[in-house]
């Protein structure tokens, strides 16, 4: 199940989601559904690509995005 990052439209309220199946994603803050899917840190790595779970290969933090790796920041 992936999980993803949003913006809300109208609060602009940026939150994770876990989504399962053909669920609607909702702003947990306003209740909205006029969100915009952003690129998980998560997901992205060293080179700007999207890496597969396990794939290794450093890339950016997945809590905060730290361009050094995982580990770098004081978030892990």
């Amino acid at each position: 199940m992936p999980i993803f990052e949003y913006v809300c439209g109208e609060c602009k309220h940026r939150f994770e989601l876990l989504l399962q199946g053909s669920a609607q994603a909702a702003c947990p803050k306003c209740k909205a559904t006029r969100l915009e899917k952003q690129i998980s840190s998560f997901g992205v790595g060293a080179t700007g690509g999207w890496a597969s779970p396990g794939s290794g290969g450093g890339g950016s933090c997945g809590s905060c995005g730290d361009p050094r790796g995982p580990g770098a920041c004081s978030m892990n």
